[in-house]
C-alpha cells in the first residue's frame, strides 16, 4: 500500500506492530528524563547509525572541534554508530547505537545533528534543538510524498513523527527549500546554510586528491572514476540490494574508454551506498578488474568525490556534488523503467540533466568517448543557476554559529 491508498491487512498488522514497538521504545526516553539536559552535549548520527564519520554531521563536528581548540569551548560530541569498530577522531565519543544508549544520550543532549530520520519512538524534550542536515544537495530519487502511491503508510508515519521534532532543516538550494516540505513531511524552519558535506569539495580538493592516491598506493598522477550506484528496495522489511554481482558494466572496457578520451592511467573506485555497505564485507573487486578498487567501507563519500576526476552513478544525488567541482559526471541507468516502477517518478527528467545518460554499457562507452567538456560546463552552470544552488564552502561555520546561538539562549 502506498501513500493515499487504503491499507492492506498485512500493512495494518505491520503498522500495529511498529506502533507497539515505538510505544515501548518511547518509555526508555521518558525514563531517561530523570537526567538533566547538558547544553554542551551534541549527539550525531549518519544513515540510521549505519554510517560512520561522514556526510554533513562530520563537517559540523570538525568545525565544533576546531572551535573547542581555538576558543577553549567544551562541546561534548557523542556519535551513535551501529558498528562500534568504526574509527573516530579524538574529541568524539562513539557510542553503540542501542535503544538504551540512544535514549539516554538523546534525552540528555542539548543538540541533535543527524542526516537521516530518528528511530520511530524517539522522544525529544523541551529545550532541545534538533538539526536535520539530510544527505543530499539535490535529489534524483523521489522521497516522501513525491513517491505518490509507492510511499508506504508506515514510512509516512515515521517521517511525520520525526519531522515534528525537527527545529531546523539545512538547505543548499532554492530547489531543496521547496522539496523538503513534501519530501520530509516538514512544516518547520528551513535554513539556507549551504550543505556542510560540500565544504570539503570547495576547500580541500587538492589535499584530498593527494591523500587518496597515497593511501591506495597508486601513482600521484593517476586518474580516478568514482562509481557510486545507489541501492534498490529497502522499503518496509524488504532487502536493500545493488546489482554488483550481475553488473553489466565491463570495468576493463570502461577504463580503456576513459584513457582513450581523457588520457592518463585510470582506476575505478567502487563505493556502495552506506545503508548497503554496512551489511556487506569487502567486495572481491579484483575478480571484476585489476583496476577496480572497493572503497565502500569508507565513511565519507565527499572526500572521495574531492579526490576524483570523474563520477559515475545510476540515481545517486552525489552526482550533483561532483558537478559542483566541474568533474565529468555520467549516468548509467540500465534498469530505469524497473527503478521508476519500484520507486516512483524521478525528480528530474534524466535526459534534461547536464550528465550524459546511458541505458546500456555500449552507450556509456560512447558517452565517455564523445564527452564535450565545453557543452557540459555550460549545461552545469545553467542547471545550478536554475535550481538556486548555494554552496560556498562555509556551510559548517554557519551551522556551528546556529548551535552557539542556541546554546546562549539557555
Amino acid at each position: 500500500m502506498g501513500y493515499g491508498q487504503k491499507s492492506s491487512l498485512s500493512e495494518n498488522i505491520y503498522i500495529i506492530r511498529r506502533r507497539a514497538e515505538a510505544f515501548v521504545h518511547g518509555l526508555a526516553y521518558y525514563i531517561c528524563r530523570i537526567f538533566p539536559i547538558d547544553k554542551s552535549k551534541i549527539v550525531m548520527w549518519t544513515f540510521e547509525g549505519n554510517g560512520g564519520y561522514g556526510c554533513s554531521p562530520k563537517y559540523v563536528a570538525e568545525e565544533l572541534l576546531k572551535r573547542n581548540r581555538k576558543n577553549g569551548t567544551k562541546h561534548k560530541i557523542i556519535w551513535l554508530v551501529n558498528d562500534d569498530s568504526k574509527k573516530f577522531p579524538k574529541g568524539i565519543r562513539k557510542v553503540k547505537n542501542t535503544l538504551w544508549n540512544r535514549a539516554y544520550h538523546l534525552s540528555t543532549a542539548g543538540i541533535w545533528v543527524g542526516n537521516t530520520r530518528t528511530a520511530y519512538g524517539t522522544k525529544k524534550r523541551k529545550g532541545q534543538c534538533y538539526i536535520q542536515t539530510w544527505h543530499a544537495t539535490l535529489c534524483i530519487k523521489p522521497i516522501g510524498k513525491y513517491r505518490g502511491n509507492l510511499f508506504p503508510q508506515m514510512a509516512y508515519i515515521v517521517s511525520a513523527n520525526d519531522s515534528k521534532m525537527i527545529d531546523y532543516v539545512l538547505s543548499g538550494s532554492t530547489w531543496c527549500d521547496h522539496m523538503y516540505r513534501d519530501g520530509l513531511i516538514y512544516e518547520g524552519k528551513i535554513i539556507k546554510t549551504g550543505t556542510p558535506r560540500c565544504d570539503v569539495l570547495l576547500n580541500q580538493r587538492d589535499k584530498k586528491y593527494i591523500q587518496l592516491r597515497n593511501e591506495y598506493h597508486i601513482p600521484k598522477d593517476a586518474k580516478i572514476l568514482l562509481y557510486a550506484p545507489t541501492f534498490r528496495g529497502g522499503s518496509q522489511n524488504t532487502v536493500r540490494t545493488v546489482s554488483t554481482d550481475s553488473t553489466t558494466v565491463d570495468f576493463e572496457h570502461l577504463s580503456d574508454a576513459l584513457e582513450k578520451r581523457f588520457g592518463g592511467k585510470w582506476y575505478i573506485f567502487l563505493r556502495l551506498h552506506p545503508q548497503l555497505a554496512a551489511k556487506m564485507d569487502r567486495l572481491e573487486t579484483h575478480q571484476m578488474s585489476t583496476r577496480l578498487i572497493d572503497v565502500s567501507q569508507r565513511p565519507d563519500m565527499n572526500e572521495l568525490i574531492a579526490a576524483s576526476d570523474a563520477f559515475l552513478t545510476d540515481y545517486s544525488s552525489a552526482i550533483f556534488e561532483a558537478g559542483l567541482i566541474g568533474i565529468p559526471g555520467f549516468i548509467y541507468a540500465d534498469d530505469l523503467e524497473d527503478y521508476i516502477a519500484e520507486r516512483g517518478d524521478l525528480f528530474f527528467d534524466m535526459y534534461k540533466l547536464p550528465f550524459p545518460v546511458a541505458l546500456d554499457h555500449g552507450r556509456l562507452v560512447e558517452n565517455i568517448l564523445n564527452f564535450d567538456e565545453v557543452v557540459y560546463k555550460a549545461s552545469l552552470e545553467q542547471f545550478m543557476k536554475e535550481n538556486g544552488i548555494f554552496e560556498d564552502g562555509k556551510a559548517s561555520k554557519r551551522v556551528v554559529k546556529m548551535i552557539e546561538r542556541w546554546e546562549k539562549r539557555g
